[in-house]
C-alpha cells in the first residue's frame, strides 16, 4: 500500500506566493492531505486562504497572533493525519512535480532509503550546494512517527527548530538524505523588507540558531559520539579485510613454497 502524506505549509505574510504554493502542492499531490497553518499574518495572505478554499481542499488554521514558526510546525504536525509530513515553505516559486518526487520517493519503499529527506532550492541567496547551512532549509520530508516525540521540545524554538530536528536525527543515527531541488527559488530576506528590517530578522533568526545549540548541547554530545563510533566501526572492518587479504597470502605463500 503507498504510503500517504500530509503537507504542511507554515505561513505568515506571504501574500505574494502563498495561493501558488498551496496551488502547485495540490496540482501535484493530489492524494495528499494540506495542512496551511497562518501563523498571524496581517496581511492578505489569510483573506486569500478564505478564498482558496473555495477552489482547493485543504485544512486551514489560523492563529490570531504570531506564534513562531516551530509552534505553527507543530501544529501542523499535531492535526495532520497522514503516515509522511512533508514540510513546504510558503515563499518559494518555480515548483515543480520533480522536487515532490525528490523528496518524497526516499521514504515510499517498504525499507525506506532515509529517515528525513531536506531538500536544498538551487536559486537563492546562496548557492545550497557549498553552502554550510543547507540543512536548515524548509522543504523536508519525514515520518509522523519520529517527529511526534519532539513536537513539545521544538514548538518554543521558533527559527532554531530546523537546527534541533537535525541534531535530534543524528544523535539518534538516523539518516538523512540531502538534495537539491533545481529550479526551486528561495528569496532571501532583503528581497522581500527594507534592508534594515531584513538585517535584524537575519539576526534574531541566528540567535535563536545558536540559543537552540546551546540549549541542546547534550544532542552535539551525542552526535560527535555516534560520528566516532562509526568511525570506529568503519576501522574495524577495514582491520578485518586487512587481515583477511593478509592470511590469505601468508597461506598462499606458504602452498607455494612447499
Amino acid at each position: 500500500m503507498k504510503k500517504k502524506v500530509s503537507i504542511v505549509i507554515c505561513v505568515y505574510n506571504e501574500e505574494k506566493t502563498i495561493v501558488n504554493v498551496v496551488q502547485s502542492c495540490h496540482k501535484y499531490n493530489k492524494d495528499a492531505e494540506i495542512i496551511v497553518v497562518d501563523d498571524g499574518s496581517n496581511d492578505r495572505t489569510s483573506k486569500l486562504l478564505a478564498d482558496l478554499e473555495q477552489e482547493i481542499p485543504f485544512i486551514h488554521i489560523r492563529f490570531p497572533e504570531n506564534t513562531g514558526k516551530s509552534n505553527a510546525m507543530a501544529v501542523g504536525v499535531e492535526n495532520a493525519s497522514n503516515e509522511i509530513i512533508l514540510f513546504f515553505d510558503s515563499d518559494v516559486s518555480g515548483i515543480k512535480q520533480e522536487h515532490f518526487e525528490k523528496l518524497l520517493s526516499p521514504l515510499m519503499d517498504e525499507k525506506p532509503e532515509a529517515d528525513m529527506v531536506v531538500g536544498s532550492p538551487s536559486e537563492t541567496l546562496i548557492n545550497y550546494r557549498i553552502n554550510p547551512f543547507k540543512s536548515l532549509t524548509g522543504e523536508r520530508a519525514l515520518f509522523k512517527k519520529d517527529i511526534l516525540p519532539i513536537l513539545e521540545n521544538i514548538r518554543d524554538i521558533r527559527f532554531g527548530v530546523e537546527t534541533y530536528i537535525n541534531l535530534y536525527y543524528q544523535a539518534h543515527g538516523r539518516k538523512i538524505k540531502y538534495i537539491i531541488l533545481e529550479g526551486l527559488i528561495h528569496p532571501s530576506r532583503y528581497g522581500k523588507a527594507p534592508m534594515a528590517q531584513a538585517t535584524m530578522e537575519y539576526i534574531n533568526e541566528g540567535q535563536e540558531i545558536a540559543q537552540a545549540l546551546m540549549k541542546n548541547y547534550d544532542l552535539i554530545i551525542k552526535r560527535i559520539s555516534n560520528t566516532f563510533e562509526e568511525r570506529s566501526e568503519k576501522i574495524k572492518e577495514t582491520y578485518k579485510r586487512i587481515q583477511t587479504d593478509l592470511n590469505e597470502k601468508i597461506r598462499v605463500l606458504l602452498r607455494n613454497n612447499g
